[in-house]
C-alpha cells in the first residue's frame, strides 16, 4: 500500500469513527431527554469504496458480506452470543437459535463513546456487497443468501428477494438489506 493509499485509509477511517460518535452522541442526548426513549440504542454498518478497496466500520450485529464465488462475512457481530462462539463455548449452529442471541455487547446510543470495529477488504470486478440488519442474518442463513444474491443480476429484486424470504422465515426484527455491485456496467 502506497503512502497516499494509507493517507486515504486512515483518513475514511477518522471520518467514519467520528460520524459513528456523533451519532452515537445524538442518540445518547435524545434517551436521556424523553424518557419513552431511555435505554434505546441501534447497530450500524458502513462501508466506502475506492478503487478496489473497500473501508467498512461497524457496530453491533449488523453485517457486511461479501458475495462472489462464496459468502464471506466481514463484520463481527458484537453480541453475547458470538463471544461465546469465539470463545468455543457455543457451536454455530446452535448460535442461530440460542435464547440470547439478539443481546449484543455493543451498540449505538448507549454510552458516552462507541468503539467500532475497522475492516478493509480487496473487491473484485465480479463481487456483491451485502450490507444487512440482523433481521435478515437471524431469519436466512448465509448459504441462503448466497443462493439469493447469485440467483439474479439486479441489486433491487435481489434485496426484495431476501426481505422477503426473512419474512417468510419469520421476520422476527426488522429487515434492511443493501445491494450493491460497485463494478458491474449498470453502475457505469
Amino acid at each position: 500500500m502506497s503512502n497516499i493509499d494509507k493517507m486515504s485509509a486512515n483518513a475514511i477511517r477518522v471520518l467514519s469513527a467520528d460520524a459513528i460518535q456523533k451519532a452515537n452522541e445524538i442518540l445518547v442526548i435524545e434517551s436521556r431527554e424523553d424518557l419513552e426513549k431511555q435505554g434505546m440504542g441501534t447497530t450500524v454498518v458502513m462501508a466506502t469504496i475506492v478503487d478496489h478497496r473497500m473501508y467498512v466500520a461497524n457496530v453491533g450485529d449488523s453485517r457486511l458480506y461479501v458475495i462472489g464465488d462464496t459468502i464471506e462475512q466481514i463484520t463481527k457481530d458484537h453480541s453475547y452470543v458470538e463471544e461465546m462462539v469465539r470463545m468455543g463455548k457455543v457451536n454455530r449452529q446452535d448460535a442461530r437459535t440460542h435464547e440470547k442471541k439478539n443481546v449484543i455487547t455493543r451498540a449505538v446510543g448507549v454510552t458516552d463513546k462507541v468503539r467500532a470495529d475497522f475492516f478493509e477488504v480487496d473487491l473484485n470486478d465480479t463481487d456483491t456487497v451485502l450490507l444487512c440488519t440482523d433481521g435478515l442474518s437471524n431469519m436466512v442463513t448465509d448459504e441462503r443468501i448466497f443462493e439469493i444474491v447469485t440467483s439474479s443480476s439486479n441489486c433491487e429484486e435481489i434485496a426484495r428477494k431476501l426481505v422477503d424470504e426473512a419474512n417468510r422465515n419469520g421476520g422476527q426484527d426488522n429487515v434492511t438489506a443493501l445491494v450493491l455491485r460497485p463494478y458491474y456496467d449498470e453502475v457505469k
